[in-house]
């Protein structure tokens, strides 16, 4: 203190005496007892918390100078030689620091905020409530160390009685104990040694509680293990700020704000690396900096390391290091800067896992896909699935494994790491039996959700003792787009196996489904992959199915009309080998489809009649009724729209007269198409408000159905017969709504829709677009 400075003690003394107070009056008038007034006066205590003060300034009668004399002495007198440690004594390593401008500003919003119970003291001193604690968690190498000082150094003036950094050493084998890190922080706040030795360690939680208190600090928890090592250094009450980092969640921290890392944003990736590696370097090949970024999986440790290793060796180019790190079995080792190593900091959190977590861990790997359920992982390991998820909640608790929802993921860096240790610590067969448990459950579960879309079969059958919920239809389309990058996968690996009749049952299955999906982006290769199959069988019948259902993903998901035709033409004669009648419907039918969609008439018209027939013949209700409507759409080609008109309808009479004997899904899909149909053929002959009533009837049952793909396609041709009718701003909302659809979206209506809001925006004085439905 200096020479103007008067200790708490002498003073309380002497203002005591000034206002002729014995300690008893003093006692009696301000609540505090006479041992405390006592001990504070001799010094045998350390000043007391702010509301003591409060109450013997009250007992003394102070006015406003001397209270404030009194509270300043008890600040200073709390921490007797403090000397504030600060933020430019914190290690190194946050100069080169990029991106986390949320969380950033998050902990500034946290840090701006009073203490939890009591309004902030006079004078900007701490307040009574309860400090704000903030747990900065994530897997490691995502920078939360660095967040931390970083965030400790942008708040240090919002702190004036100190930053503390204490490395709680959480990865150590033996971490020290709460106790001995206490005593780390009241040394660094200049509690004497004589001090600690004569009150004994089992006064040393109230003491330091009691420094902590009424100080506006802030207290960088750094690595801790659990909550047991951190629970003890949180303080009670006063304005500190606790930032807690931890690979660990500290689900059983109670009262605290949670701030979970993950990656980078790719623009903060290739922000970062340029930072490390020079303006010049990263201009030249920004192509290769994004690729070292990406196979970095944006992890801060990663890039850190890619980015010294290209500041040390100024004779490599950028793209030589991204060859080297596409090497998934090299990318590891490759990712090493003298003695800091992606994986270092992997074997810390991994040896802390229990054996069982440690072996879902490594299996974990072995999923195709970016996430996977508990269902799904509980066959890599054998557990039933909620053993399975008590596992995965254990990775994710030790930062290990990513979770949303109902889903956990593993970074992809991760996912190699795990690989690595599957191969050194599992057998070979036991990891090709957990592999092929996975994909063959997979592909099981497949066949029955699909076939709730199947027209004669429905719901699992009462012999199936599935670990997924698939009551519904809905729950069925849930689970086969979750799991679809792992199903597509297994099929794959079935394929190569040669095992080519799960393969065509697969396929088989989800014939109907993908019509709900259109736009996934794989079915051209389910339905390829079944073709081979299917040919591999020697089954003509089976190759014309598997043949028309390629067809279709020809011409309608990837959009090639001419492409199509070939395979529809070979499936109609593996059908006529085959003598079914059936697969000939199809075949003529998605000819028909492809030659309207060409604007070849007369062929499209002569094989809808065909098909027609044909189904007719095989008592198809199913798909005769498509070829009914594909039967309006060429009397709609040909311009003839009362002749569509009469023909739609007599779709949705047919409709309503088979009721259900037509699968609920079908039924929904064939209606949604005649309604729009019957819209486009109104717009055509001038009857908007009827085209305007069945367009908008068409697009509501879409989004009942689930059919995203549907949805986008006639909310685009509502639109544009909104035009037509000169009600612009309900067009606009239309080609809006279009656009807002998302990925199951048809691509080409939302381009067309994005291009229509476009030109209203860019003059809504140009006539409308033709309007038609497409």
């Amino acid at each position: 203190m200096s020479g103007q400075e008067v200790a708490f003690g002498p003073l309380l003394r002497s203002m005591r005496r000034a206002k002729s107070l014995t300690i008893e009056a003093l006692a009696e008038a301000s609540g505090v007892s006479e041992r405390g007034i006592g001990d504070l006066e001799r010094g045998r205590r350390a000043a007391p918390q702010r509301r003591t003060v409060a109450a013997l300034a009250d007992g003394l009668g102070l006015d406003d100078a001397d209270r404030e004399r009194l509270l300043a002495a008890a600040r200073a007198g709390r921490a007797p030689g403090y000397s504030p440690v600060g933020v430019r004594s914190f290690p190194r390593g946050i100069d080169d620091f990029v991106g986390r401008a949320d969380e950033l500003a998050g902990l500034e919003a946290l840090a701006a905020r009073p203490p939890q119970g009591r309004a902030p003291a006079e004078g900007g001193g701490a307040a009574d409530g309860q400090p704000v604690v903030v747990v900065i968690h994530g897997p490691p190498g995502t920078g939360k160390t660095t967040l931390a000082l970083r965030a400790a150094r942008h708040l240090a003036d919002r702190f004036p009685d100190g930053q503390l950094i204490v490395d709680l050493n959480g990865t150590d084998d033996s971490p020290p104990a709460p106790s001995e890190l206490m005593v780390r922080v009241l040394k660094a706040f200049g509690v004497p040694d004589r001090d600690l030795a004569r009150t004994g360690p089992q006064t040393h939680p109230a003491l330091y509680r009691q420094v902590l208190a009424d100080r506006r600090c802030l207290l960088v928890l750094d690595n801790a293990r659990d909550e047991a090592q951190v629970r003890p250094l949180l303080p009670g009450s006063g304005g500190t700020l606790v930032l807690v980092t931890s690979r660990r969640m500290l689900t059983g921290l109670d009262d605290v704000h949670r701030l979970p890392l993950g990656g980078l944003e790719p623009a903060e990736s290739a922000a970062f690396l340029t930072s490390l590696v020079g303006g010049a370097r990263a201009t030249a090949e920004p192509e290769a900096l994004e690729e070292v970024a990406r196979l970095c999986g944006h992890l801060p440790l990663a890039l850190r390391i890619a980015g010294n290793w290209l500041a040390t060796r100024t004779g490599w180019t950028v793209r030589r290091l991204a060859d080297r790190l596409a090497s998934e079995e090299r990318r590891l080792d490759a990712l090493s800067a003298g003695d800091v190593r992606v994986t270092t900091a992997f074997d810390l959190s991994y040896r802390q896992l229990t054996p069982t977590a440690a072996r879902l861990f490594r299996r974990l790997s072995l999923v195709p896909g970016p996430d996977v359920s508990a269902a799904c992982a509980a066959r890599l390991t054998g557990q039933d699935v909620h053993d399975a998820e008590d596992t995965l909640e254990e990775l994710v608790e030790a930062g290990l494994v990513g979770s949303a929802e109902d889903r956990y993921r593993l970074h992809d860096l991760l996912c190699l790491y795990g690989r690595c240790r599957l191969t050194a610590e599992d057998g070979e067969a036991d990891v090709e039996r957990a592999r092929r448990s996975m994909f063959g459950w997979l592909l099981e579960t497949a066949v029955v959700a699909g076939r709730w879309y199947e027209p004669g079969h429905g719901a699992p059958p009462a012999s199936w003792r599935g670990t997924v919920d698939l009551s519904g239809a809905d729950r069925a389309r849930e689970w086969l787009q979750a799991e679809a990058a792992n199903w597509l996968a297994a099929l794959h690996a079935a394929a190569a196996d040669g095992d080519h009749a799960t393969v065509v049952e697969v396929a088989e299955s989800l014939h109907w489904f993908s019509d709900q999906w259109m736009f996934w982006g794989h079915w051209p290769e389910v339905f390829g992959t079944a073709v081979r199959s299917a040919e591999a069988l020697g089954d003509p019948l089976l190759e014309a199915t598997q043949l028309n259902y390629y067809a279709w993903a020809v011409l309608i998901c990837e959009g090639r009309p001419r492409d199509s035709l070939p395979h529809a033409a070979r499936a109609l004669a593996a059908a006529r080998r085959a003598g079914d009648a059936e697969q000939q419907a199809w075949a003529h039918a998605y000819a028909a489809w492809a030659h309207r969609v060409l604007r070849e008439e007369d062929p499209a018209a002569e094989h809808s009649a065909q098909a027609v027939a044909l189904f007719e013949a095989a008592g198809d209700l199913h798909g005769m009724l498509q070829a009914l409507v594909s039967r309006a759409l060429d009397l709609k080609g040909a311009g003839r729209d009362e002749e569509a008109v009469d023909a739609y309808r007599q779709v949705l009479t047919r409709l309503d007269e088979v009721g259900d004997r037509v699968e609920p899904h079908i039924a929904a899909f064939t209606r949604v198409n005649a309604l729009a149909g019957l819209g486009g053929a109104y717009s055509r002959l001038g009857r908007w408000e009827e085209a305007v009533e069945y367009l908008r009837a068409s697009v509501a049952l879409s989004r009942t159905d689930g059919n995203i793909a549907l949805e986008s396609r006639y909310l685009l041709v509502l639109g544009d017969v909104l035009l037509g009718a000169g009600r612009p701003a309900e067009a606009r909302e239309a080609f809006t709504r279009c656009v807002a659809l998302g990925g199951d979206a048809d691509p080409r209506r939302v381009a067309e829709a994005r291009s229509r809001l476009a030109r209203l925006d860019g003059d809504r004085r140009h006539p409308p677009p033709g309007v038609g439905v497409r």
